[in-house]
C-alpha cells in the first residue's frame, strides 16, 4: 500500500471533523513518519518507537506525535488496512502538566478599567471585556458575527474547537462596552458580518487580538507573558474562586471532557494555599 496516499486520505477525512490547525500539525507529524519509514508501509512497533525516539524531542512533543499515530492507526483499522494496532505496544511519556496562568481579579480590573488606549479604544476595550467575561479563545472572539450576539440577553453564539457551537454568557460591563463600540466606532464590514472589524472593514485576525492584549497589559503593568489565553484561564479560575461548579465552567468553556476543566481546580487550590501561607498566623512557623 502507498503510505503517502493513505496519509493524504486520513488527512482529508480528518479535515471534516477537526480544525485546520490540527490537520496541519498531523500532516507535519505524518510527513516525518513517512520520511523515517522511507515511504514504506511498515508500521511495526519497533519502527514506530524509532520514529518517536527520533522526532519526539520532549515529552510534550512525543505525546502529541503518539496521539497522531494512534488516530492514524484507528483510521487504518476502520478502513480495513490494518488488523491489529501496533501503537498498543508504545508507552505514553510521563509528562508534568503545567498549570494555566491566570491574572488576579485585581489585575483583571487594572487591565479593563484603565483609560482608553490606541486608535481604536472602544473596539479594543469591547474585545478584552468579551474575552474575559465569556472565556473566549482568540480564534473564537474574531469569529464572532454581529448577528450572533444578543446584548439584551447578554449571550453570544461561539464556534469553538471542532467547529462546535456553544452559548457564551457575559455581564453588564461587557454589554456596555460592546454597545458603545457598535454605536460609535465599529467600521461596517466589507464582507460577512464580523463583530470586530479593522479600519478597512475586514475581520480581525488573532494576531491583532494578541497585540491588543499585550499593549493593554503592558500599560496596566501586568506581567509580559499575559496573552489572550491568560484571560480565558482567568475567567475559569475566577468563576471557581467565586463558587461556580466545575460542570458549569466546563460548559461555558466548551470543553468536551470534564478532565480538561479539572486542571483549573488545581489553580484555585494553589491560590488557597498561597492565601493560607500569607495570612494564617501559624503558617510560617
Amino acid at each position: 500500500m502507498n503510505l503517502d496516499a493513505l496519509i493524504q486520505e486520513f488527512l482529508d477525512n480528518l479535515a471534516a471533523r477537526r480544525s485546520s490547525h490540527t490537520v496541519r500539525a498531523y500532516g507535519t507529524d505524518l510527513a516525518q513518519l513517512a520520511t523515517h519509514l522511507g515511504g514504506a508501509f511498515d508500521l511495526a512497533p519497533s519502527r514506530l518507537h524509532g520514529y518517536l525516539r527520533k522526532y519526539g524531542s520532549s515529552p510534550v512533543t512525543r505525546a502529541r506525535k503518539l496521539s497522531c499515530l494512534r488516530s492514524f492507526v484507528r483510521f487504518l483499522k476502520c478502513t480495513g488496512r490494518l488488523a491489529t494496532d501496533p501503537t498498543e505496544a508504545l508507552d505514553a511519556p510521563v509528562r508534568r502538566r503545567r498549570l494555566p496562568k491566570a491574572v488576579t481579579a485585581d489585575q483583571a480590573a487594572s487591565l479593563l478599567d484603565q483609560a482608553d488606549l490606541g486608535k481604536t479604544p472602544l473596539r479594543d476595550r469591547a474585545l478584552l471585556e468579551l474575552m474575559y467575561a465569556a472565556g473566549l479563545r482568540a480564534a473564537e472572539v474574531v469569529g464572532v458575527d454581529a448577528t450572533t450576539i444578543d446584548l439584551a440577553q447578554r449571550v453570544v453564539t461561539v464556534r469553538g474547537k471542532g467547529n462546535k457551537e456553544r452559548a457564551a454568557l457575559f455581564g453588564g460591563a461587557c454589554a456596555t462596552a460592546l454597545a458603545r463600540y457598535i454605536a460609535e466606532e465599529r467600521v461596517a464590514p466589507t464582507s460577512g458580518q464580523p463583530l470586530f472589524t479593522n479600519r478597512w472593514g475586514g475581520r480581525l485576525t488573532t494576531r491583532t487580538v494578541q497585540n491588543v492584549v499585550k499593549r493593554w497589559a503592558r500599560e496596566a503593568g501586568l506581567p509580559p507573558d499575559v496573552s489572550p489565553h491568560t484571560l480565558r484561564h482567568s475567567f475559569a479560575t475566577h468563576l471557581l474562586d467565586g463558587g461556580a461548579d466545575l460542570k458549569s465552567v466546563q460548559q461555558l468553556l466548551g470543553h468536551e471532557n470534564l478532565a480538561t476543566t479539572q486542571i483549573y481546580t488545581h489553580v484555585s487550590i494553589e491560590r488557597l494555599h498561597q492565601t493560607v501561607a500569607k495570612s494564617h498566623p501559624r503558617s510560617k512557623r
